[in-house]
């Protein structure tokens, strides 16, 4: 092993994560990968990786890591998160350097559920089905397929960093206001009034949730023509309607079928930010068409295509060190 990072006490809902696994949903293989997509590209562009590579992800707190390797080039994004190293506090959303045996804690943040730690060059991870990413349910992924534990160590793809000025970039600004979706394809299945009462209601992000999907809690939202439909497909996104009323948001991790009517789908570009809403957060929808969702779409690829761009140098040089290469 060239150098690792060394679980010591990692938060209750950390993974490995990429961009996710792409091509196989037809084949029931759920295609898990980050939360927030944009936050993971912007801690792997920190550290000069391809902004999908394969990081740490960790909802509410990372918990505890040990450097055990010469020097490991690291950067914390997704909110502003409580990070230090030995004691000593460090930016979020910029890239530090780490030396063996140094402790790096990461706490919660007051604007963000989901975080990212990622390293330079990457753990070596085999890929499976063209993929790092963990999904839990079917054990694909990361390390043996689940969550991280005491004691894991995630190997490197290097043993020391280049010497180079670190990177910062600004936080990604969450817009504030309606969570954008396009209606159906199942919206036929409930009353016209209940898809204007789901428009013009608040409802609030529930605890009941992970990687999978989340509860929303709010005006019950009626249907009219049962709430039983043969199972077809369903993405990230999807706002499924079970019988109980209550709506319930697909994410990241979720199954490739289901058998709910679903009212509507959170639009790519809008996802990552509800994904980063706390329980208790009170939540809207607003309805636009797929012409419009089409074109924020390409606002968001090409946000993530230019992250690389979006990075600017700190102003000091690191000093030398006999460990970094030259």
């Amino acid at each position: 092993m060239k150098g690792a990072l060394r679980a010591i006490a990692p938060g209750p809902l950390v993974t490995i994560q990429d961009a996710g696994r792409r091509g196989w949903r037809r084949f029931g293989v759920s295609g898990a990968g980050a939360m927030d997509a944009p936050a993971l590209a912007a801690a792997n562009s920190l550290v000069g990786n391809p902004p999908g590579t394969a990081a740490v992800e960790f909802a509410h707190v990372g918990g505890s890591w040990q450097i055990a390797t010469e020097s490991c080039r690291v950067a914390v994004t997704g909110g502003d998160f409580a990070v230090s190293a030995d004691g000593a506090r460090l930016a979020c959303w910029q890239s530090h350097i780490l030396r063996r045996g140094q402790r790096i804690d990461i706490g919660g943040a007051p604007d963000a559920v989901w975080g990212y730690l990622a390293v330079a060059n990457g753990f070596a991870l085999s890929p499976q089905l063209g993929s790092c990413a963990t999904h839990q349910r079917s054990g694909l992924g990361g390390i043996g397929g689940r969550r991280l534990a005491e004691g894991d160590m995630l190997p490197l793809r290097s043993p020391r960093v280049t010497y180079r000025r670190e990177r910062r970039v600004d936080a990604i600004h969450r817009e504030p206001g309606p969570i954008r979706v396009v209606l159906g394809p199942q919206d036929d299945f409930f009353a016209r009034d209940a898809v204007a009462g789901f428009l013009s209601a608040s409802y609030r992000v529930t605890h009941r949730g992970d990687r999978m999907g989340v509860w929303l809690d709010g005006p019950a939202i009626r249907h009219a023509a049962g709430y039983n439909v043969l199972s077809d497909g369903v993405v990230p996104g999807c706002i499924q309607v079970p019988g109980v009323g209550q709506p319930l948001v697909l994410l990241m991790d979720c199954q490739t079928i289901g058998g709910y009517p679903k009212l509507a789908t959170i639009i790519t570009a809008d996802l990552s930010r509800f994904a980063q809403m706390k329980a208790g957060t009170t939540v809207t929808f607003l309805a636009i068409d797929v012409d419009e969702a089409q074109r924020l779409y390409g606002e968001y690829r090409a946000w993530l295509d230019d992250v690389a761009q979006k990075m600017v140098e700190t102003a000091a040089l690191p000093t030398r060190p006999f460990w970094l290469h030259s």
